[in-house]
């Protein structure tokens, strides 16, 4: 695909996420009915394949898997995982966005500009990079947290981050729920360059869930290469 002829992109994504502005000429027409046929394919066979990666990482352990659900709608994406640590410091750790590098796959650093305000960097396919701002809409301390970019309406990610008690003392449910630019569209123009959103922000989940009951990452699913290495 010819980048002059039909190609302007525009990358952003988080707890990712990816917001994209994707204007595209004839030649994405014909991907985007391609994918249309392909999308449930590829989908599935990254989400065994990633699966079956994490079964292996975890075999005579006694960590739990991410879980998955069915998006809303074509823009959003949900998954949860349970985490071995109090509600409060995990709901800690996560409102400190400079440590979202530690988990994220494709967020390379994040400064903090303000209690609600903070500059991502985010390292997209191909070495493409991209900054933007994210800034915090809503807070409830050990129970949840909303957040989106800062750009039109259009094009913005939205997240909400849940926090609960599990089912056990000590014990925390992450539920988190990004909505995506675009609808349909996006998500096409992001399986175009390689990107899948529900498989993103589960292996995310499962890497903070590492961190926080380990101390260091292993799952390098879904990530820049090299990052967690």
């Amino acid at each position: 695909m010819s980048p002059v002829e039909t190609e302007r992109m525009v990358v952003a994504s988080t707890q990712e996420g990816l917001c994209v502005q994707f204007a595209t000429g004839c030649e994405l027409s014909r991907e985007r009915r391609r994918l249309r046929r392909t999308e449930g394919d590829d989908e599935r066979a990254a989400t065994e394949g990633m699966q079956a990666r994490r079964a292996g990482a975890m075999e005579g352990s006694l960590v739990m898997p991410t879980t998955t659900t069915a998006p809303y709608d074509e823009s959003t994406v949900e998954a949860s995982v349970t985490i071995n640590c109090p509600v409060e410091k995990v709901y800690a750790f996560h409102r400190d966005f400079r440590n979202l590098p530690r988990f994220l796959g494709d967020v390379m650093a994040v400064e903090q500009i303000d209690p609600a305000t903070a500059k991502w960097t985010i390292q997209g396919p191909l070495g493409f990079k991209a900054t933007w701002t994210t800034k915090v809409t809503e807070e409830h301390p050990n129970a949840s947290l909303r957040y989106e970019t800062t750009t039109v309406p259009p094009l913005k990610t939205y997240w909400e981050v849940h926090f609960a008690p599990g089912s056990r003392p000590g014990e925390t449910e992450v539920r988190e729920v990004m909505k995506l630019p675009l609808g349909r569209l996006g998500r096409v123009a992001l399986a175009a360059i390689g990107k899948y959103p529900m498989e993103e922000v589960t292996s995310n989940l499962h890497r903070l869930k590492e961190l926080l009951e380990t101390g260091k990452v292993t799952d390098t699913s879904y990530a820049v290469p090299g990052k967690f290495a």
